[in-house]
């Protein structure tokens, strides 16, 4: 039973994990996508999207806040610079994880993941996306127009 277990140790010390987690995620945000195991792309999920939530509002605290777990100050800069412009309207998902099969020397399961608004192929086709309401909005241009019986009686 897996029990209140919500992080996987991947098979190392905290400390080892940690900053390979750091790294792994100033890789992510200098290439916009890397190529790992399915495992550490899980974990590497759920350590950088808090931290691309935190860059959308730039302030000091928040800027200390990343790089405490970045450890780069190139990164944190990037991160906050380009990344944070270009995912500011997004609520959220900024990473996608894509499946590419097994490596050939250990038969691992390997992954590709991505920063979600930094993918050409999949931003090309689409049009931009409405923002859609949770309200019912009035519709102005749907009123019925009043046609005036008696002055087309008259041209008759």
């Amino acid at each position: 039973m897996r029990h209140g277990k919500k992080v996987n140790h991947l098979g190392r010390k905290t400390a080892h994990r940690k900053s390979m987690l750091a790294n792994m995620a100033c890789s992510l945000i200098e290439h916009k996508r890397i190529n790992t195991t399915v495992a550490k792309a899980k974990a590497l999920k759920q350590f950088v999207e808090p931290l691309v939530t935190k860059s959308k509002v730039d302030t000091t605290h928040n800027r200390r806040q990343v790089f405490a777990k970045l450890r780069q100050k190139t990164a944190v800069t990037e991160l906050f610079r380009d990344v944070a412009a270009k995912v500011g309207d997004r609520p959220g998902g900024y990473t996608r994880i894509i499946k590419l099969g097994n490596r050939l020397g250990d038969n691992a399961d390997m992954a590709m993941i991505e920063l979600v608004d930094y993918n050409d192929v999949y931003n090309a086709g689409k049009p931009a996306k409405k923002k859609s309401t949770r309200r019912g909005g009035k519709k102005a241009d749907t009123a019925p127009v009043a046609v005036d019986t008696k002055a087309s009686n008259e041209e008759e």
